[in-house]
């Protein structure tokens, strides 16, 4: 089973790009966003969203006490 990796604030999702070694050798790889869920005050209710640690810093989520 796998998890939705995506921002429901930002659409961020994973990326693909390279590691590379010392030897300059190149594999592909994933970068994945910080994704949290967390309990959000979303209109008048409370909901649990995905949301990434970026939005949540900034202030564009407010959390549900």
């Amino acid at each position: 089973m796998t998890v939705a990796l995506q921002c429901e604030i930002c659409q961020k999702k994973p990326v693909s790009g390279n590691n590379v070694s010392h030897a300059n050798n190149k594999t592909r790889r994933v970068f994945n966003p910080n994704i949290q869920t967390v309990r959000a005050v979303i209109g008048k209710s409370h909901r649990r969203i995905r949301v990434c640690t970026r939005c949540l810093r900034s202030g564009l989520v407010r959390k549900a006490v």
